[in-house]
């Protein structure tokens, strides 16, 4: 039997050493407010939550110990996607200062500065989260990350945007929820400016972890429009009805047994130790369309004709990138 690795803080057991399950209090909501919503549409609105129907554009407020349960009876296994930011371990306390001018439209006026204090609600928010520190965060996270799951559908996926402070100890908790084959990606989301340290390397990045809850995830590719720079360099060539198209290799490195190794044209690409992207056959078929370049010169080989209108745009992190 495989041996497993599990991270355990103080908490995470009771005493006859039985795992703390997640508070699962379900309260009911209640409707505070409703925005540009006009009279005809408002009463509507409320009849539909009388009657239970779904939601709609709803922003819930509260605390998540009892938001997250409360919502498991109408949407466990339903919810497709969830992004969250926790709280990062930065020391915070949830005051701050603001500085005000007396007189706005006087650039060298005096300024009144105060502090906000931490609410009843912000003080009891921080000392359930930090108050025993990383021990008490990762109870926290950890009923935060059973409650999502439950919540996530089979085709469902989280995203998670944490800083360095805590993501590994964070990563460990949602592979023993999501297990670790649920976890997908370690995004890395650079920021614009660094901090400086006097004492080693600036902190840079933060991260966003991608777990999904089962294999058949459902994944939507994003495409970017390409750098205008990198168009005029790759896509240079424009046939005789305007279309922007690039010249691309018809050929693979490595030599090949089957048709892709074969000779097409008189040319064989196994003695350049390379083989055929495609059979000879398709590029037969690609060369009737026009999709093939033939160089004037004697013995160049052809190229792919790749259009640029028949691309979706760069999939990479950046516009610009190979298709």
């Amino acid at each position: 039997m495989p041996t497993r690795t599990e991270l355990v803080w103080d908490g995470k057991y009771d005493a006859n050493g039985k795992r703390v399950a997640p508070l699962k209090v379900a309260l009911p909501f209640q409707a505070v407010e409703t925005v540009n919503e006009p009279a005809g549409e408002r009463k509507t609105l409320w009849s539909m939550l009388e009657a239970e129907k779904p939601w709609r554009n709803r922003l819930v407020w509260g605390d998540k110990k009892y938001v997250l349960p409360s919502l498991l009876p109408e949407f466990a296994g339903t919810v497709n996607l969830i992004y969250i930011d926790p709280p990062f371990d930065t020391g915070a306390d949830f005051s701050f200062t603001a500085t005000v001018p007396e007189a706005p439209d006087d650039d060298g006026g005096e300024v009144v500065s105060f502090t906000k204090q931490p609410s009843v609600i912000e003080q009891k928010a921080y000392r359930d989260t930090w108050g025993r520190g990383i021990d008490s965060y990762l109870q926290w996270f950890y009923e935060t990350v059973v409650v999502l799951h439950e919540l996530l559908h089979e085709t469902g996926t989280l995203y998670i945007h944490l800083d360095y402070h805590v993501c590994h100890y964070a990563k460990c908790v949602l592979d023993e929820v999501f297990t670790a084959e649920g976890f997908a990606n370690e995004i890395v989301w650079k920021r614009s400016h660094a901090h400086n340290s006097s004492l080693g390397f600036g902190p840079n990045h933060d991260v966003i972890y991608r777990y999904t809850k089962s294999p058949d995830a459902t994944w939507n590719q994003v495409y970017q429009a390409y750098d205008p720079e990198y168009v005029d360099k790759q896509y240079r060539h424009i046939d005789e009805s305007g279309r922007r198209y690039k010249h691309e290799n018809p050929t693979g490195a490595g030599v090949r047994n089957g048709a892709t190794g074969m000779p097409w044209h008189g040319i064989n690409p196994t003695k350049k130790g390379r083989h055929w992207v495609c059979a000879p056959a398709k590029l037969d078929a690609m060369d009737a369309q026009g999709l093939i370049y033939w160089p004037k010169r004697e013995g160049a080989w052809p190229y792919i004709k790749v259009y640029l209108d028949d691309m979706k745009g760069s999939n990479r992190s950046r516009p610009g990138g190979h298709e």
